[in-house]
C-alpha cells in the first residue's frame, strides 16, 4: 500500500500518526534490522520498539539502510521508542537514559516516545522529564504504555503535558472498555499492542468464517476489526510477506454483525499486567533488565 494512502490518527497536539505501524518485540537485533528494512521498503510508516525489547540499535541500522537503499528520508519514518522500566524515576537518569537510546537508534529525535509501564513511585518522575524532552524537541509527542485510569489520572494530576497515547493490549479476547473510554474522553488516542493476541485467535472458527466470506485471512479480520474500533495497531513480524498481508486491509469492511460476532470473543484477561512485575511487589515477577534473545 503507498504510505500516502495510508490513514492517519492526529494526536491532541496535532502530529499525525499512521494507523497501522510494525512491531519489534521478540526480534534480535539482526532481525529487527532487517524487518525495518522491508517494512519501509513496503510502504510502512510506523515503527515501534523500546529499549527492553534489546534491538534499538537493530531499529536504527534498518532505518539507515531503508533510508539508503529505497531513498528515504528521515521525515518520511514514523519511530516509536519507550522509556525502560529500570531508567525511570531520576530525571537526570530518565534524561541520559534516553540520550543513549537516541545513539542506538541513530537519530536526533523520535515521533513518539512512551513511558513503557508505569513503574510504583516512580511514573510521575519519569513523566516530568519527558515533558522536557518533547520541550527540546527529542521526541515529537510524548505518553504512556499499560496505564490504567488511576495511575494516568494521577500522572496527569501532577504533570503539564496530556499524554497524546495509551498504548494498551487489545484484541479480540481483551478490550479494556474502562480505559478506553476515560482515553478518549481525556482525547488520548489509544494504540494496540498485541492486536493479533499473539496468535491465539488465528484459528478460531468465528473469525474464520468472516475471513472466508471477506477472502481474507484471520490475521486480516482481526487487524480490520481493530481499525474499525478506531485503535492504532502494532502488528508484530518479521516476515516479509506477513507485514504485506497485515497492510493489506483497507479494501474491505467489516459489517455491523461481523463486529458484533468479534466482539463477543472478549475474555478480558491480561497477557501481561502490573502483578507480574517486581516493581509492583511480586518478588518473583519481572524485573529491571534490557531483553535479549536468551530472556525469550
Amino acid at each position: 500500500m503507498n504510505k500516502n494512502m495510508q490513514p492517519l490518527i492526529e494526536l491532541n497536539n496535532g502530529v499525525k500518526i499512521p494507523q497501522l505501524g510494525l512491531g519489534v518485540w521478540k526480534s534480535t537485533i539482526e532481525d529487527a534490522s532487517h524487518a525495518v528494512q522491508a517494512a519501509l521498503h513496503n510502504g510502512y510508516v510506523l515503527i515501534d520498539t523500546a529499549k527492553q525489547y534489546g534491538n534499538e540499535k537493530g531499529v536504527g541500522d534498518g532505518i539507515q539502510a531503508a533510508m539508503k537503499n529505497d531513498g528515504l528520508k528521515r521525515s518520511d519514518i514514523f519511530l516509536t521508542t519507550k522509556i525502560f522500566n529500570g531508567d525511570q524515576g531520576d530525571y537526570d537518569h530518565v534524561r541520559h537514559a534516553f540520550e543513549e537510546q537516541l545513539k542506538n537508534l541513530q537519530t536526533d529525535h523520535v515521533d513518539l516516545l512512551l513511558e513503557h509501564w508505569p513503574v510504583d513511585g516512580k511514573y510521575n518522575e519519569t513523566w516530568k522529564a519527558m515533558e522536557a524532552i518533547l520541550k527540546d524537541g527529542q521526541a515529537r509527542a510524548i505518553g504512556v504504555s499499560n496505564f490504567n485510569n488511576e495511575r494516568l489520572t494521577d500522572l496527569m494530576d501532577h504533570g503539564t503535558v496530556v499524554p497524546a497515547v495509551n498504548q494498551i493490549e487489545f484484541n479480540p479476547h481483551i478490550h479494556q472498555p474502562e480505559i478506553v473510554k476515560f482515553d478518549r474522553d481525556h482525547g488520548i488516542k489509544v494504540e494496540a499492542w498485541s492486536p493479533l493476541g499473539s496468535g491465539t485467535l488465528l484459528k478460531n472458527p468465528v473469525v474464520n468464517q468472516i475471513a472466508d466470506a471477506h477472502h481474507k485471512s484471520a490475521a486480516q479480520v482481526e487487524l480490520r476489526w481493530g481499525l474499525q474500533h478506531g485503535m492504532i495497531e502494532i502488528a508484530k513480524t518479521i516476515h516479509e510477506q506477513r507485514m504485506i498481508q497485515n497492510m493489506d486491509i483497507f479494501d474491505f469492511q467489516l459489517t455491523d454483525d461481523e463486529m458484533k460476532q468479534i466482539d463477543a470473543l472478549d475474555q478480558e484477561k491480561h497477557s501481561l499486567w502490573y502483578h507480574d512485575f517486581q516493581w509492583n511487589g511480586n518478588p518473583d515477577g519481572i524485573g529491571d533488565y534490557v531483553a535479549t534473545p536468551n530472556h525469550w
